[in-house]
């Protein structure tokens, strides 16, 4: 655990993308595997459920440390964090414990979700006098579900490729999934992460997507659209969807849905089963989760769906679901992303065809002879429910993330509306955000205004 938290006091204590960079690969380079998996996991954004609640130790902090609630909400607001505040308030103790990452997840914290509140008091006043005020830190980060520190998933990868001495492209085809719930962090699975590459390795990868390719925003008037990006004749034009990113996997007989946050959300939709006979093995399709009834319906729809913990025949009835595909990433169980996005489009179509299930659709494309002609198409972007139009290079190939080296995706979106609205509360945030203020409630009227009362294009009240 120590020098896990040494790590997080190097990477908080610098922006420097160079100085991180070089103290994640100090730390990976003397890290037992069984340490380094953990460490991948919340570096890369892991976010395991949180083990005790936040209530409970803010009450025990609070008896700890003999005083009041009041001073322990001072001081929570005054340094602005949770854990590093519980950990500064707690008597000083020093770092006895030799137990490593692995041994405090696994052994002494993960065992913690679901006890009884008194026993929770009893077991953790021992686990944290055995460690330093910065490790305790780390612990409660830990024990509360949100540690975060200012490294990126790419980051990460890219520290773990120059270790290793691999592509970093490798390295990030690897990394997807691992911070799924359902997926816990072990020393063989670090290790197949910064393993040398084998012939074989693209045939084991099980129900893995691939990383998400990602796109840019256009923003520029349409009028620079042929100095930007030349003839719509070099660009493949879709609508944007506003359902959930997805990947269909087909591999071994089974069907596996991921969400571009890459989680596992086979289960949720029990619709796409039907896939499994219809896809030939060693197929993954990019595209839109979208709920489908003869067009698509609005992304309200669908929420209602995911947040519900068990799905009854009436909300599969109400809310039915499709996917929109618009890229293919896998074919015959061969990658497909070194292809043209034309021939991948084109490959699409035909394994849609000869699926043939309702609930895999092709993402229509739009033609025009002019970006002005396609302009005009995008006015229709609110009736038709989306949000505007993704231009993909035709020669381009399939990226990791939001890059420009293997190809370009861009997202030409709607403008927003708005809305004349009166600013009536503003509230200050917590924790790191105290000393702003970060909520507001604004109101708008549904008559004509009251005389003291006049409006204005910026959010505050003025009085008459």
């Amino acid at each position: 655990m120590k020098a896990f938290a040494e790590l997080y006091a190097n990477l908080d204590a610098t922006t420097s993308s160079n100085a991180k960079l070089a103290a994640l690969q100090a730390y990976f380079r003397q890290a037992p595997p069984e340490d380094a998996a953990w460490a991948v996991y919340f570096l890369s954004g892991g976010r395991p459920r949180q083990l005790v609640p936040t209530r409970l130790l803010r009450d025990m902090a609070t008896e700890a440390s003999g005083i009041e609630p009041w001073l322990f909400e001072e001081s929570y607001q005054s340094v602005g964090d949770l854990a590093e505040t519980i950990s500064l308030l707690l008597p000083e103790s020093t770092y006895t414990s030799q137990d490593g990452l692995a041994v405090w997840l696994e052994e002494k914290l993960l065992p913690l979700r679901g006890l009884p509140p008194l026993e929770l008091t009893e077991r953790l006043p021992a686990l944290w006098a055995q460690l330093d005020q910065p490790s305790l830190m780390v612990c409660i980060k830990l024990i509360t579900g949100s540690f975060r520190v200012g490294v990126s998933k790419l980051l990460v990868t890219r520290a773990l490729a120059a270790m290793a001495g691999l592509d970093s492209k490798r390295v990030a085809q690897r990394l997807v999934g691992y911070t799924d719930l359902s997926n816990r962090p072990t020393p063989e699975g670090y290790l197949k992460l910064i393993a040398a590459e084998s012939p074989d390795e693209h045939a084991q990868r099980g129900g893995q997507p691939y990383p998400f390719f990602l796109a840019h925003g256009l923003a520029q008037p349409v009028e620079q659209f042929d100095t930007l990006l030349g003839p719509p004749t070099d660009w493949q034009v879709e609508w944007k969807y506003d359902g959930i990113r997805a990947q269909l996997v087909k591999r071994e007989g089974r069907l596996w849905v991921w969400s571009r946050g890459e989680e596992l959300v086979t289960e949720r939709f029990p619709e796409l089963h039907s896939l499994v006979s219809g896809l030939p093995d060693g197929t993954v399709i990019d595209g839109e989760l979208v709920v489908w009834k003869d067009a698509v319906q609005p992304f309200a729809l669908l929420q209602q769906r995911i947040g519900r913990k068990t799905l009854s025949k009436k909300v599969l009835e109400d809310a039915p679901v499709a996917v929109l595909a618009y890229d293919l990433l896998e074919y015959a169980g061969e990658d497909w992303r070194n292809h043209t996005q034309a021939e991948r489009r084109t490959q699409l179509e035909q394994v849609i065809v000869q699926c043939s299930q309702p609930v895999l659709r092709a993402s229509p494309l739009l033609t025009g002879s002019t970006w002005q002609d396609l302009a005009e198409q995008r006015e229709a972007s609110r009736s038709l429910g989306v949000e505007g139009m993704m231009i993909k290079d035709r020669k381009g190939l399939y990226g990791v993330g939001r890059t420009k080296d293997m190809g370009l995706w861009w997202k030409w979106k709607v403008d927003p509306f708005s809305v004349d609205a009166v600013l009536i509360y503003a509230q200050r945030g917590h924790g790191r955000r105290a000393s702003l203020y970060s909520d507001y409630t604004f109101a708008v009227w549904d008559g004509r205004p009251a005389a003291n009362v006049r409006w204005c294009r910026s959010p505050r009240l003025i009085p008459g």
